[in-house]
């Protein structure tokens, strides 16, 4: 028998499920897109769940970067709020609901209980939630599939079961029922596909239970089997006919919590598909209407709406296989800036900024979106972080396939602030696509780059060991001086920094420099110490590094 709190749901479990399941859904994600044709064929479920779990990936992920030893709820919040905000879709709204709700469940279990009766209850909130947070639930769907897992799990014996045997019989029992989504759905069965959600919903349970077992189960990929799930057919009028609602429209919502039920009854006159998830003041809303400005209003009533997102469904299925983007002309660089100056910095360049740095990490969904809303034939991306650097790979690969044949993405891996500074330098947008991105890429590998920040902890670094307050100096993203004054370690850093030679120091203060002494101090150093070596000083705003420093 499994004893109370055995060690299963650790964050490191938690870090491995959320890893497999994003590369999961990323290698499924055209698969799925391709099953897409309920409630409107549009062709995005796979790219909408995709990028929802992506967000909460990268919210977990900047959680465990700041704090290897982070509080597993406290990790699994990040991780349900990323989603939250991340949701893309109808789809991507109800995972939402369903990973914050599993997310919940593991946060708030107490030490006494068993891992396998906590999962077991996780899987069954996610369900109960998915059902609660649709307008007008329809069977065969996401929703069905989440229901059948849960069912699964729940007919274990309690007594003796793992956590492993709850998401292997979760698993299989969502793919058992994904296999029956097209005997009670006419739409399905129609298209001779598989409900497009409920796949996903089966990938991210197949992803659980290769990470608790090593397994990889065989998918579900076509309809099979004869035997009718007995459930109550929904009426389906209105979700697929050509009068049907021509708008998706998506907002996130400041409302009080006791303000959403008459949000719902509003909404639910004006369209269908209606989805509202999450809670504690932030909402996302999804619904399909006629009427955009009565279901934006719906949400003025209740809060304030942000972010808002209309999408005309004509024009999305007609462009979904593959959806092309009018009049893309021209290039633009998309960077991630770490602060406003830094911001500043590359408007002043003509870059699209996303905000994002240290603690909160750019989505793909948001490079996506900056990708994609340019209006650019061409564009190069500017991660400016090692750890957003793939974030940016995703997004841009979802992009082209997006717009097939319209856009043209680069990404190229700038792992600093500084490097990206360089590389925006040396950007011409009248030279030949690839020779642009070849010469910003050659002029970021060279930019060699430093930093200094303040120790929060004692810990062992390649430079020796620290203590709390120590002053650190980075140097390729590594620890490579620890000392007591950020002036004394910032001038050893940029004494190695040119210690190969440069002609160009770039000195960025950071918001814990505000009044730029330190970022002064240390070019006049340069100044005094490496005479023909020339320095310009920025105002960056980021926060963590008082100072980023590159040699060019």
């Amino acid at each position: 028998m499994e004893t109370p709190r055995s060690g299963v749901i650790t964050l490191e479990v938690v870090l491995r499920f959320v890893d497999l399941a994003t590369d999961a859904l990323a290698a499924a994600r055209e698969e799925i897109d391709a099953l897409n044709v309920y409630p409107v064929p549009d062709g995005d479920t796979g790219t909408n769940m995709y990028l929802t779990v992506t967000a909460g990936r990268d919210a977990i992920r900047a959680v465990a970067e700041a704090d290897p030893d982070a509080d597993v709820g406290v990790a699994l919040g990040a991780f349900a709020r990323g989603a939250l905000l991340g949701a893309r879709g109808n789809s991507g709204v109800i995972l939402s609901e369903m990973l914050g709700a599993i997310a919940r469940r593991v946060a708030e279990a107490s030490p006494d209980e068993r891992n396998a009766q906590v999962m077991t209850q996780a899987v069954r909130c996610a369900a109960d939630a998915s059902y609660a947070a649709v307008g007008t639930p329809v069977e065969g769907t996401m929703l069905t599939v989440i229901r059948a897992a849960a069912e699964a799990a729940e007919a274990l014996d309690p007594s003796t079961t793992r956590a492993r045997d709850v998401f292997v019989a979760a698993a299989a029992g969502a793919r058992e029922a994904l296999a029956h989504t097209p005997e009670q759905l006419p739409a399905l069965a129609q298209a001779g596909v598989i409900d497009a959600g409920g796949r996903g919903v089966s990938v991210i349970l197949d992803a659980a239970e290769t990470v608790l077992t090593g397994r990889r189960p065989v998918p579900v990929t076509s309809p099979i089997g004869s035997r009718h799930i007995p459930v109550p057919q929904p009426d389906l009028a209105g979700d697929l006919t050509p009068d049907g609602p021509a708008y998706e429209v998506m907002y996130l919502l400041d409302a009080e919590d006791d303000a959403i039920g008459t949000l719902r009854a509003a909404l639910g006159t004006l369209g269908d598909s209606l989805v509202v998830v999450g809670g504690d003041g932030i909402w996302n809303v999804h619904v399909h209407v006629d009427d955009v400005g009565a279901a934006i209003e719906a949400g003025i009533e209740a809060g304030r709406p942000h972010r808002v997102r209309v999408t005309h469904f004509a024009e999305q299925v007609a462009e979904a296989g593959p959806r092309m983007a009018p009049s893309r002309t021209g290039r633009r660089v998309v960077a991630v800036a770490a602060g406003p100056g830094l911001a500043a910095l590359f408007e002043e360049a003509e870059a699209v900024v996303v905000l994002g740095g240290p603690g909160r990490r750019a989505s793909a969904g948001e490079l996506h979106e900056a990708i994609v809303g340019c209006g650019a034939a061409e564009v190069v991306v500017l991660p400016n972080d090692a750890d957003t650097v793939r974030a940016a790979e995703i997004a841009a690969r979802t992009a082209e396939a997006d717009l097939a044949g319209a856009i043209r993405v680069a990404v190229i891996p700038t792992h600093a602030q500084v490097t990206g500074l360089a590389a925006v330098a040396v950007h011409e947008p009248g030279r030949n696509f690839d020779q642009d991105v070849l010469e910003m890429t050659a002029t970021a590998r060279h930019a060699r780059q430093g930093a200094v920040t303040v120790a929060a902890r004692q810990a062992m670094t390649m430079a020796g060991p620290c203590e709390p307050g120590d002053a650190l100096g980075v140097i390729a993203g590594d620890f490579a001086v620890v000392g007591k004054d950020l002036y004394t370690v910032a001038t050893e850093v940029l004494d190695r920094l040119l210690a190969g030679g440069g002609e160009l120091v770039t000195i960025v203060a950071g918001e814990e420099d505000a009044d730029g002494s330190l970022a002064t101090r240390c070019a006049a150093y340069v100044e005094d110490q490496h005479p023909a070596v020339d320095v310009v000083v920025y105002d960056g705003g980021q926060p963590r590094y008082p100072l980023l420093m590159s040699a060019e």
